[in-house]
């Protein structure tokens, strides 16, 4: 599924939601309420405050989106940790990091070019 194929990191965002949500139905099968939970709204924030951002107010206004999408990915990251790490969890999904990753480093160059043409 692609929104607009200029623009990668709407495309990551949305494939990487999706694939959360794949994830999160998994961890619920699993008896994982609450980790499935807390995946579904960190995981999906992050697109939803990159999408948020293509419409901002100011250049300030969508720094500040990107950056909260960041915070979100960090969070994300977090809890997959737990997931990996959990003797009790099985079938983690790797490409979900790998995703991650990709999203994180787009969304860093996003932030940095922008701080940087001020």
């Amino acid at each position: 599924m692609e929104y607009k194929k200029e623009n990668i990191i709407l495309n990551i965002s949305l494939a990487f939601a999706l694939g959360i949500i794949d994830y999160s139905e998994q961890l619920k099968e699993q008896k994982h309420y609450e980790i499935a939970s807390q995946l579904i709204r960190s995981g999906t924030s992050i697109g939803a405050n990159i999408w948020e951002a293509q419409s901002s107010e100011s250049r300030k206004d969508f720094g500040h989106k990107l950056k909260i999408a960041d915070k979100e990915a960090k969070e994300v990251e977090y809890w997959l940790l737990l997931c990996k790490s959990s003797e009790h969890i099985k079938n983690y999904d790797k490409e979900l990091d790998e995703k991650l990753l990709s999203i994180q480093r787009l969304l860093s160059r996003i932030i940095s070019t922008n701080k940087s043409r001020g």
